[in-house]
């Protein structure tokens, strides 16, 4: 199949739109037609090197959700119709880590950066007759994907495909930092930084967690507004900025949970997390930083004497085949917003726009919507 789709052709570059060619599902996969795409900050990790990549080109994209139009043989429990959301990461069900319940760590990821199909290792993205890495085996900034099984969640008709297609990152990432990983009580307080489309999620899981305060930091004020708008019931615009004050809030007990979302992490960033995180306290690292990058700066005597804990999460600490129908049925209820996340949405020939307005603090989560002209 020839679609077109977003691609990056090497670091440093912008994103292209350009006719790709769809290889059809084999043993194992599905096709499914895309109504609409996040614009997650992971893909511009690509396109900065941040995220070293073996080869070029790239489809991006790996926040998506979509009508199924083919399966392959030996697929179960998904047909022709079903509506879907697409997870990042694979969850197999029978891989070790699967087996222990950590299908967020499903072994199957350990390609996602390679290109090649889960099923028979071989591309099922070509661009101009070359060999294509679809991100995280997806690739959703296309009108169409072709992709194993292990990574299609089967979600209920009446869910906007729009709003659904946050699940597969942002929102459950982000949530689940707060929720799981976080392991967020009642009572709480709990400090994010940086309020984009994972912290956000996270600011709003911390709340409906029962936390008393949520405490947002981002230099944005932008992104400090809508953070209210979620849940938090403080702002600030960096941690120091915010250590003295939450030190008052909390009788000088500081965070119980500080959760890090910024878009690029640097290792000068725990420190400040850890210093506002009280005794026996936890910082969630969710974001991501250079992969070549392994310094980080820690105050070992604070570390030691207060027990306090670093603890990394990715997509929130729980499997997709769990947490994606819990959200929804979070936001069926009203408890989880989902239609105020994106800010603005855009057109697929508009994705360089949509990661600029990123860049420059002016969205929380922007979506490429599909349109007719891209099928």
């Amino acid at each position: 199949m020839k679609i077109k789709g977003a691609v990056l052709d090497g670091v440093g570059e912008d994103w292209r739109i350009t006719e790709i060619e769809l290889g059809d599902p084999v043993h194992g996969e599905v096709q499914v037609r895309l109504a609409a795409s996040g614009l997650c900050h992971s893909d511009h990790h690509i396109r900065t090197g941040a995220t070293p990549m073996g080869t070029f080109p790239v489809l991006g994209g790996h926040e998506g959700a979509g009508v199924v139009t083919a399966v392959g043989p030996g697929v179960s429990d998904i047909e022709v119709g079903d509506h879907v959301v697409l997870a990042f990461l694979p969850a197999c069900g029978t891989c070790p880590s699967c087996a222990k319940g950590l299908q967020n760590l499903c072994d199957k990821g350990a390609g996602l950066l390679a290109g090649k199909a889960i099923s028979d290792g071989t591309h099922r993205v070509t661009v101009d007759g070359r060999p294509a890495v679809p991100m995280c085996l997806l690739g959703t900034f296309a009108p169409y994907v072709t992709v194993n099984q292990a990574s299609v969640i089967k979600i209920e008709k009446d869910i906007p495909l729009e709003k659904a297609a946050l699940l597969g990152c942002g929102v459950s990432t982000g949530w689940g930092s707060a929720t799981e990983i976080g392991g967020t009580k009642v009572g709480d307080t709990v400090v994010v930084v940086g309020v984009g489309g994972i912290g956000i999620n996270a600011v709003q899981g911390a709340a409906h967690a029962g936390a008393r305060f949520v405490v947002a930091i981002d230099p944005v004020k932008f992104k400090r507004d809508q953070a209210v708008e979620f849940g938090a019931t403080h702002t600030f615009a960096s941690p120091e900025e915010a250590l003295e004050p939450v030190r008052d809030l909390t009788w000088g007990k500081l965070a119980d949970v500080t959760i890090l979302t910024v878009g690029h992490l640097e290792g000068d960033m725990v420190a400040p997390a850890l210093t506002i995180t009280g005794k026996a306290g936890q910082v969630v690292v969710t974001a991501l930083g250079d992969a070549l990058n392994k310094s980080a700066s820690i105050n070992l005597f604070e570390l030691t004497l207060y027990q306090k804990r670093v603890q990394g999460a990715i997509f929130g600490g729980i499997g997709p085949r769990e947490q994606i129908p819990r959200l929804l049925d979070l936001y069926r209820s009203g408890a989880l917003e989902l239609d105020k996340l994106a800010t603005r949405t855009y057109r697929l020939d508009e994705i360089n726009q949509g990661y600029s307005d990123m860049l420059d603090g002016k969205n929380l989560r922007g979506v490429i919507v599909h349109s007719d002209a891209d099928y």
